[in-house]
């Protein structure tokens, strides 16, 4: 038995969940879709090094986190290039696209349509609440007419997008509609997704309690969603209701509901064909009873990767193996010659690999003969000690100093941090605004009950007084930090210095003057 002929180990839900705290409003749709899609990748047989989520910025956004695969959180609407670079780079990888209504359909439509177009071999599913719910309430390409939002208080004048419509316009070759309230028609449409080669575009109708919650009434109630959803299946006569009494036949070109009595049978209804592309446009403008399932799909499209793979090899048998140092020296060149220098350089280009430079090569190119003086402000940092910062006190707390009393502290004095001492007066941790900001904020239930020792930075980065202010600097640089405490050599505090204060320094300016 080879590696190659060795089983994989059978994967399950649990496998593909990460270790972090899944944090979204209680009683969101995402919750839904993420367990979902966890229950559906162990059916794939792919390991989880071959998986990739990618997504942009919204609450759908946070899904990489959750899973136990590669994933990348990226910019606003841009998840769609990235993944396409990513499927070009690894043909075999499993690459999903996570993005919302306002992520995928506002700022990244132009990506999400050209990678549908090219028919990237990516599986997208937009989450459609039809609402921005990240930045607390506007209304998104999807809102209805008239939705009175935070941003549209008088409601929306926009035409909303139609997502599977744009889908189907930018020639997706496979296109379908779920909803997070039914997870069993979800699951089966994210597996006949993941299965499908090429572009796969998948719209989930999901609910955000806080901002629109009743905007998916009467499909999301197992109770009534039969009456008001009409399943697609390829190659069978529209049927829907709960009682399979009624369905889809056609007037022209317009859909209408009929009541399978009277005469009318199955054998009068519109047969689903998901390879029908004017079928497909018929149905996503459909309101009732709302479409469920693949509008499209089409297996016949080559994917962007075959093709562009074709080429390559294309070329590589007509010309061979492309050399990019040569292709660098095909075009028009220039020579380059440092002011004050008298001998052209052009016998240290010419020929040379980019691995054979040397030293002095580099040092010629950027700097002439000799590398530039060193300024006058770089001395003067270099030469001044922190004392001349004249440093502000430093305000001490302890261990068990409540949350509420240090921040309060902070803003007492008007400081960005506080310095948290022993019973011996010496230093063992900083407590800063941004801890407050990233340690605090959401996490601590009770800021009179928590205590600075739980949320501190223990044993932090200090400087005495009588080191040079560009140490500080470096120091400040080097670990991102906006504050630096003072101590004594028996590291008792002695103050607190900022960037700002070596500005205030730098332009003379006195603590406490108008121009301070």
């Amino acid at each position: 038995m080879t590696i190659d002929t060795i089983p994989l180990p059978q994967l399950t839900r649990q496998d593909f969940m990460s270790d972090q705290t899944v944090r979204w409003c209680p009683g969101c749709g995402d919750y839904a879709i993420l367990a979902t899609v966890q229950k559906v990748l162990p059916e794939l047989g792919i390991p989880r090094e071959n998986i990739v989520f990618i997504s942009g910025i919204g609450c759908s956004s946070r899904f990489p986190y959750y899973m136990n695969t590669y994933g990348i959180h990226s910019i606003h609407g841009r998840a769609p290039t990235l993944a396409t670079g990513l499927a070009i780079a690894n043909p075999d990888l499993s690459i999903w696209v996570i993005t919302g209504d306002g992520d995928g359909l506002s700022i990244g439509g132009n990506h999400l349509l050209h990678a549908l177009r090219r028919n990237v071999n990516l599986n997208i599913i937009l989450f459609n609440n039809r609402i921005y719910g990240l930045t607390k309430g506007q209304y998104s390409p999807t809102s209805r007419v008239g939705a009175k939002t935070k941003s549209s208080p008088m409601g929306t004048i926009e035409h909303p997008i139609n997502p599977i419509g744009l889908a189907l316009a930018a020639e997706a070759s496979f296109v379908a509609r779920s909803i997070d309230a039914h997870t069993q028609h979800l699951g089966e449409v994210l597996l006949q997704a993941a299965n499908h080669v090429g572009s796969s575009f998948v719209e989930v109708y999901q609910n955000c309690v806080i901002f629109n919650p009743n905007e998916w009434v009467g499909l999301d109630d197992r109770r009534t969603r039969d009456d008001n959803i009409l399943y697609l299946e390829h190659g069978k006569p529209m049927v829907f209701g709960k009682n399979h009494d009624r369905g889809i036949r056609l007037n022209g070109f317009t859909p209408e509901v009929v009541d399978l009595s009277d005469g009318v049978t199955e054998t009068d209804l519109v047969i689903h064909d998901a390879e029908s592309t004017e079928l497909g446009y018929i149905l996503s403008n459909m309101e009732y009873p709302t479409p469920m399932g693949v509008f499209r799909r089409m297996t016949d499209r080559p994917t962007y990767t075959d093709g562009l793979m074709g080429q390559i090899a294309e070329a590589q048998t007509k010309r061979g193996v492309g050399n990019l140092d040569e292709l660098y020296r095909a075009a028009d060149l220039w020579t380059v010659v440092p002011k004050e220098q008298d001998e052209p350089i052009e016998s240290h280009i010419s020929g040379r690999m980019a691995d054979e430079l040397d030293d002095e090569y580099v040092d010629r190119l950027a700097f002439g003969e000799e590398p530039a003086a060193t300024t006058d402000l770089q001395e003067r940092l270099a030469e001044e000690t922190v004392e001349a910062l004249a440093a502000h006190a430093p305000v001490e707390v302890d261990v068990h100093t409540s949350l509420a009393k240090a921040i309060r502290q902070m803003n007492t004095h008007n400081i960005g941090c506080v310095m948290v001492t022993d019973e011996n007066d010496h230093l063992i941790g900083i407590f800063t605004e941004r801890d407050v900001v990233m340690r605090v904020a959401g996490l601590a239930d009770d800021l009179a009950a928590a205590t600075v020792g739980q949320y501190m930075t223990p044993d932090p980065v200090a400087v005495r007084a009588d080191l040079p202010i560009a140490h500080a600097l470096h120091l400040m640089s080097l670990y991102g930090f906006r504050h630096l405490p003072l101590v004594d050599d028996d590291n008792r505090p002695t103050g607190i210095i900022s960037f700002r204060d070596v500005v205030r320094h730098l332009h003379g300016v006195v603590k406490g003057t108008p121009a301070d």
